[in-house]
């Protein structure tokens, strides 16, 4: 629980605020799963932060919810197409993806449960980026991801706006985002 604070503090998710009279503070709850090595081995511990977004109104706490997410025919032929051209593929998971997301509403939450500050106890969370249950997460992660890609002369396709491609004077990078999980290949080794 602790590492998954500490990544918020890294990441600038949140500020210790005083309670506000006019907005909704949204509650929070810690998802804990324990991780498997393929022989069914608990490998680690894995104790995940949420908020209970379930209390959103829309209008009032997110306006956009809708993230576009890869279709499967599309990671068919991205496969398909390295593989008849001899690319070689990558996957890669992002970790605490959604709380690279910033989000442009003003959102409270509570403090998690068993770490409440003592000196505070009644300041909350006010949110500067995404956080795990929120309506809004998968969009501000993907905008925010997005954003970094299309900053760094990547294009977006036009069809697919999950497919990436960056040209190198005659070769290039396409990446494929499938929301917290990108393949990507080269066509040059």
């Amino acid at each position: 629980m602790q590492e998954e604070l500490n990544q918020f503090e890294r990441n600038a998710v949140w500020k210790l605020v005083p309670r506000p009279n006019d907005h909704l503070v949204i509650g929070t709850k810690w998802v804990v799963r324990n991780k498997q090595d393929e022989c069914g081995i608990v490998v680690r511990n894995k104790a995940r932060l949420v908020a209970k977004g379930f209390n959103q109104k829309e209008g009032i706490d997110y306006e956009e919810t809708f993230a576009p997410v890869a279709r499967l025919e599309a990671i068919r032929m991205l496969l398909a197409y390295a593989s008849s051209n001899d690319f070689k593929l990558f996957q890669m998971d992002v970790k605490s993806a959604f709380l690279n997301g910033f989000i442009s509403e003003e959102v409270y939450i509570e403090q998690p449960p068993g770490f409440e500050n003592s000196l505070l106890p009644n300041h909350v969370f006010k949110l500067t980026k995404a956080l795990y249950g929120l309506k809004q997460a998968p969009r501000a992660s993907f905008e925010r991801l997005s954003s970094i890609l299309i900053s760094n002369d990547f294009t977006k396709g036009k069809v697919d706006t999950t497919l990436f491609v960056k040209h190198f004077e005659n070769n290039f990078l396409i990446i494929q985002i499938y929301v917290v999980d990108i393949i990507f290949s080269f066509s040059n080794k």
